[in-house]
């Protein structure tokens, strides 16, 4: 289960984009929200001043060494255990 979440945080944070909202206005009886461009958790990182240029360095050779395609299999080998895992409980 443990391997499980750690694949999923790497898809999540460095895959999976995310558009995050920049403001909410309430015009009478309706809300009207505007977003930010579709960017991944990463991307985000990558262009913050908080981040230290070092983390940055870390993050992108992380990036660089996973692949998307192995990242999944493993993701769905993960799932498919946990499955099976549970049918044999029943």
């Amino acid at each position: 289960m443990n391997r499980l979440y750690a694949y999923l945080r790497l898809y999540a944070n460095f895959f999976q984009p995310v558009m995050k909202m920049t403001e909410k206005k309430r015009i009478g009886s309706k809300v009207q929200k505007k977003h930010d461009d579709i960017k991944t958790p990463y991307q985000r990182l990558l262009e913050s001043s908080y981040v230290s240029e070092a983390q940055k360095e870390r993050l992108t050779r992380l990036y660089k060494a996973l692949d998307l395609f192995h990242l999944r299999q493993k993701i769905t080998a993960c799932q498919r255990k946990l499955f099976s895992l549970q049918k044999k409980r029943m």
